[in-house]
């Protein structure tokens, strides 16, 4: 069973405290502010953004992925403030199988806020109701240890992890698979 989904129109969520909208070219500024962070791109394959173009690098490529029909990337904007504080979405979506892989990245300064969560809570039934998909896997390094802990409030199951799975910034990182299923969600 597969969607009839159209990857070019985002849907916008709105929660009690935040909007999740497509991506604009004038986020530049809060994801520049966001990934320039060392801490926030600690657990990421990206390096730390060093100049606005690395932003506009990132934007072009939640477009690549839409355009693509492999992922969503979702800015999540503080409903009050207007500022984008951190992204979330899908990629590697494999239409074939009904799975996709969820990220997510928050500013360091509402870490710990519930804020992930709250966001998070409105992208999984869109995955599994409009999507139409069965699995959603989050791969972790294993010492990110606030990542693990969403994932267990969210009903996530840790399937175990894959040793040496990557090469990222000069060495190889082992990740922790984590699922929920479409049964398991409803």
């Amino acid at each position: 069973m597969h969607s009839n989904l159209n990857f070019t129109s985002l849907p916008i969520f709105t929660t009690e405290r935040f909007i999740l909208r497509k991506a604009q070219e004038n986020d530049c500024h809060d994801l520049f502010d966001l990934y320039s962070n060392e801490q926030v791109t600690r657990y990421t394959p990206l390096t730390a953004f060093t100049s606005i173009d690395d932003a506009m690098d990132e934007l072009n490529w939640y477009d690549t992925i839409s355009k693509e029909q492999t992922g969503f990337r979702w800015v999540i904007e503080e409903a009050e403030s207007k500022k984008v504080i951190g992204t979330c979405g899908f990629l590697n979506y494999e239409k074939e199988h009904n799975r996709i892989e969820i990220g997510y990245d928050l500013n360091q300064s509402y870490w710990g806020k519930g804020v992930m969560k709250e966001a998070i809570s409105c992208i999984i039934p869109f995955a599994f109701l409009t999507m139409k998909i069965n699995k959603i896997e989050a791969k972790v390094e294993p010492e990110n240890l606030s990542s693990i802990r969403l994932l267990e409030k969210l009903n996530f199951y840790k399937e175990g992890v894959l040793r040496q799975h990557e090469f990222e910034k000069g060495k190889y990182i082992d990740l922790a698979i984590f699922s929920i299923l479409k049964s398991e969600y409803q």
